[in-house]
């Protein structure tokens, strides 16, 4: 039995493996290595550089319901941060389904994919398009806390602020962008 499994028998008894779960859960061992994946009907409520178990607490304290291993679900995702990684693919077509944020983290994250592939912005100037431009700590924190990295571009903010995966996984995330723009 894997770890993965392990907990999802001890953390989510009412799930018994044989009917689809209300967000199916798992992870991705990518380029930036591995990503706890989760989905609910509504899109990817978690792609995170953070333990499986922390996720796994917050996705059940917050969103609540059975949660479970899927393949089904999970495999578009898996492939979509594939093309992502090998640069065949700029813009996720997954729904981020941002349950995990705050209503103002929401707010900011949503304008992070307005940011176009291979290109950066600011705390400053996203502060500013969402019209609170003395609210840069809090912008901050909403992207420092994103649930779903990578897919939700978090990485394209220029300048320190840190980044959930470290700061090798961004220039990773953003070496992609640039080397497949250069194309």
């Amino acid at each position: 039995m894997s770890d993965l499994e392990a907990l999802l028998r001890v953390t989510s008894p009412t799930y018994r493996g044989d009917g689809s779960p209300d967000i199916a859960f798992g992870t991705y061992d990518g380029a930036v290595g591995t990503l706890v994946l989760a989905a609910s009907n509504r899109g990817v409520v978690a792609c995170s550089y953070e333990d499986e178990h922390v996720v796994f607490e917050r996705i059940s304290r917050v969103v609540g319901g059975t949660i479970g291993a899927d393949a089904r679900r999970l495999d578009p995702v898996r492939r979509e941060l594939d093309a992502y990684f090998s640069a065949r693919l700029r813009t996720f077509t997954l729904s981020a389904d941002l349950q995990l944020a705050t209503p103002f983290a929401r707010t900011v994250l949503k304008m992070m994919t307005a940011v176009p592939y291979a290109t950066t912005t600011t705390h400053a100037a996203l502060a500013e398009r969402i019209g609170r431009p003395q609210a840069l700590h809090a912008v901050s924190n909403a992207l420092q806390t994103n649930p779903v990295c990578v897919i939700v571009p978090c990485h394209r903010i220029a300048d320190d602020g840190g980044y959930a995966g470290g700061a090798a996984a961004k220039r990773h995330l953003l070496t992609v962008e640039s080397r497949a723009a250069a194309r």
